[in-house]
This record gives C-alpha cells, sequence and structure tokens, in this order.
C-alpha cells in the first residue's frame, strides 16, 4: 500500500490526538517549557505508549460492537455510575469549552489588536454552525485538514536555537526537581489521557461504520476484522504520535526562548504568544496565535461532541454528527448547550485559568472508573464476541489505568 493510501486511511486518531494539543493543552506545555526548561520533556515520551493503547482500545470498542464507548460501560458499571460519569464528562468538557474559546478570542484580539470578546463569540458561532449543518462525511475530512496547523509549532522550533544535547537529556532521563515540578507532570498527563479523547475516537469508529454502507460492527461481519484493526493500528500510532510531537514542540520551543529569557510565569496559551513577542520576534509570535485559534476551531466540537455522544448514549437517542439536527435533536442540543454554557463562562467572575485546573481534577477522577470500565468490557466476550482485546493491550490498558488512579491522587494531594 502506497504512503498516500495509507495517509487516506487515518482519521478518526489522527483528529483524536490532534485535538489532545487544544489551547488548554497549549498553556499546560508552554508553563512546563516556560518554567521548568527541557527537563521535562520525559512525561511526553513517558505517556505515548500509554496514549496508545488507550485511544486503540476506545477504538477497538467501537468498530467492533458499532456502538460508543458509554454504552460498553452500561454492560461493566452500574447505571447510577455511568450517568454520574456523563454528566462530570459534560460539565469538564464544558469548563474546556469556554476556556478554548476564551483564548482563541484572545489569541485573535493579539494578532488584531482588539474586539476580543467579539472574536469569541464568532468562534464559538462558527463551530456550532459547522457541527449543525456539515455532514459527518465532509465535517471530518474539515477536521483532518485542520490538523495541518499544528505544523504550525513544530516550524517555531526552527525560528529558535536549541541544545539539542540537554534536549535529549530532558527527554529521556525522568526528573522531579520539586513539588511544582511534581504539579506541572500530573497536569501534562492529565491533559494528554482525559476521558472525552476515549468517548470521541469510539463513537467516531461508530460514525465510520455508518459512512461506508459495506463495513458493519465487527461482531456482525468478522471478515472485516484484520483490516479494521490494522487501520485502527495505523491510524492511533500516527494520531499520538501527533500529539505528543507537538506537545513536545511546544515545550521545547517555550523552553528554548521563554525559559532561557526568564520568563517563567504562563497562566494561558495567549500569555506565551504575547512573551515570545519580544524574546523571538513577530513571527514566532504569529504562528503562535494562529495556532491557538486553529487548534480551537478542531477542540471545540471534539469536545462538544463526546458530551453529546455520551449523553445520547445513555438516554438511547439518535447520536450522529451525519444526521440533521431535526433527525438528532437531543445530540445537536447537547452540542449547542455545551457550546453556549461555555461560551458564558465570558461573563462570569469564574477564572478560566482556576477553572480549567478543577476540571482537570476532576478528568483525571472520572478516567479512572471510565478506565477499569472499559477494561472490563475489553476483555468480555459478552461485549466483544471474538475481539477481546491482547493481553499487550490489556497489560498497558491496566498500567494506564493505575496511573491515572496516582495521577488523579496526586491532583488532591497537591
Amino acid at each position: 500500500m502506497s504512503l498516500g493510501e495509507q495517509l487516506k486511511r487515518l482519521g478518526p486518531g489522527l483528529i483524536t490526538g490532534a485535538a489532545d494539543d487544544d489551547p488548554s493543552g497549549i498553556a499546560t506545555y508552554s508553563q512546563a517549557g516556560a518554567q521548568f526548561g527541557p527537563t521535562l520533556l520525559w512525561t511526553l515520551v513517558f505517556s505515548y505508549p500509554f496514549m496508545v493503547a488507550v485511544q486503540m482500545l476506545s477504538a477497538r470498542i467501537g468498530r467492533v460492537t458499532g456502538r460508543g464507548l458509554i454504552h460498553s460501560l452500561g454492560a461493566t458499571l452500574p447505571r447510577w455510575v455511568v450517568l454520574g460519569l456523563a454528566a462530570l464528562l459534560f460539565v469538564t468538557n464544558t469548563i474546556n469549552v469556554g476556556a478554548d474559546l476564551a483564548a482563541m478570542g484572545e489569541a485573535a484580539a493579539l494578532l488584531a489588536g482588539r474586539a476580543q470578546l467579539a472574536f469569541t463569540v464568532a468562534f464559538a458561532l462558527a463551530s456550532l454552525i459547522l457541527q449543525l449543518w456539515i455532514p459527518y462525511h465532509r465535517y471530518a475530512d474539515y477536521l483532518r485538514w485542520l490538523t495541518l496547523v499544528l505544523l504550525s509549532y513544530v516550524a517555531l522550533l526552527f525560528m529558535v536555537k536549541i541544545d539539542w544535547a540537554t534536549v535529549a537529556i530532558g527527554m529521556l532521563v525522568p526528573r522531579l526537581s520539586s513539588r511544582d515540578a511534581t504539579t506541572t507532570i500530573v497536569a501534562i498527563f492529565g491533559t494528554t489521557i482525559s476521558p472525552y479523547l476515549f468517548v470521541w475516537q469510539a463513537s467516531q469508529e461508530v460514525e465510520e461504520i455508518h459512512r461506508v454502507p459495506e463495513r458493519k460492527p465487527l461482531k456482525q461481519a468478522p471478515s472485516q476484522g484484520e483490516d479494521a484493526l490494522v487501520r485502527i493500528r495505523w491510524d492511533t500510532f500516527v494520531g499520538m504520535a501527533v500529539s505528543n510531537i507537538v506537545g513536545l514542540a511546544i515545550m521545547l520551543g517555550t523552553a528554548a526562548t521563554l525559559h532561557a529569557a526568564g520568563q517563567v510565569n504562563i497562566a494561558s496559551a495567549a500569555d506565551a504568544a504575547k512573551a515570545l513577542q519580544p524574546v523571538a520576534g513577530n513571527l514566532a509570535f504569529a504562528i503562535f496565535s494562529l495556532g491557538i485559534i486553529g487548534t480551537g476551531m478542531l477542540a471545540v466540537p471534539v469536545l462538544a461532541g463526546s458530551s453529546a455522544y455520551a449523553i445520547c448514549e445513555i438516554g438511547g437517542w439518535r447520536a450522529s454528527l451525519e444526521h440533521r439536527p431535526m433527525r438528532a435533536k437531543a445530540f445537536y442540543a447537547v452540542i449547542a448547550l455545551g457550546v453556549v454554557l461555555g461560551l458564558s463562562i465570558e461573563w462570569t467572575p469564574l477564572s478560566p485559568i482556576k477553572a480549567l485546573f478543577w476540571s482537570a481534577v476532576v478528568n483525571g477522577i472520572v478516567a479512572v472508573p471510565v478506565l477499569a470500565g472499559m477494561m472490563v468490557a475489553v476483555s468480555r466476550r459478552s461485549v466483544m464476541a471474538d475481539y477481546t482485546a491482547p493481553l499487550a493491550l490489556k497489560v498497558l490498558g491496566w498500567l494506564t489505568t493505575f496511573l491515572m488512579g496516582a495521577t488523579a491522587l496526586a491532583m488532591v494531594i497537591f
């Protein structure tokens, strides 16, 4: 199979990985690079196999069962637990939507010199309209092309001077230099392994089944299994690699510029863009700012959409970006509610940074039962038929569950 054909097979995994680098993630990586230099680069190398395993398991559930992740969790967890997890997912996703929209508006205002609120509202409306009126088969293509905006952060590395020997040490040698560094590590793990990403990738595999008439859930069409699982592996390996390479580029770029210049206090992605201008120049500032806007346009639909998939799976309502709004009223109502409530944070005294911190805490806690339920589901033949997870994925999946449990505990302690 040619490289061009392989690239065409990228889809849910690539979009999920790219959405992981949303403006709140950019803020976390920027803060890590500015405050600690290259010493925490190892976290993104360390987390890569765990991200791949979890997202591959999520995709596997969607492709095998033809149903979303929350539906499968219903077979392993009490209904009240699943309801609570879906409610918490909606709350944390909505806070993230609000923070991402605010960061996008601030970045646009930095470039234009004015009208932050107007830009924030415009981005919210644009994202909502795209989700409401563009069917999935076209929308997925739009999201795939939008992942190219992430290259802007890789381009940043060609504009700054980098000590590659120090970088190699930072990537390969784990270090814990202080209590603040431990807290930042917790934040990095929290932003790279999040429940909304599990829900989204599983649901997108279901959307892909509906998009291609010949495709059926693997429980019904086992002859499609080998090709489907090869595609999922390729898609997920590449998607998570894109996610972590971009994270490394952001952390490294801010380490080589802001940390080197003593600019260590970064509270948001827009703060990082502003701090870059006098240190790295106008081009680096513009690239960083445009990247915030582009990644936000990619992440907001994923955040709002994952909430809608989760809630509609519990309610038994139609949930598909391929349907028109009148055919999936509950699904699009949840999406619209998430975007509107997220936007409304702009008019509250709630600090977006504090809101993001607490949403990260909740995400870290929610991830543990979601992962545990998912691991039980992928091990049951009643759920997965002949496609239960292989041993290597089970081991990595349970290790990830333990890691996120430790992360959640660290969030509470620190």
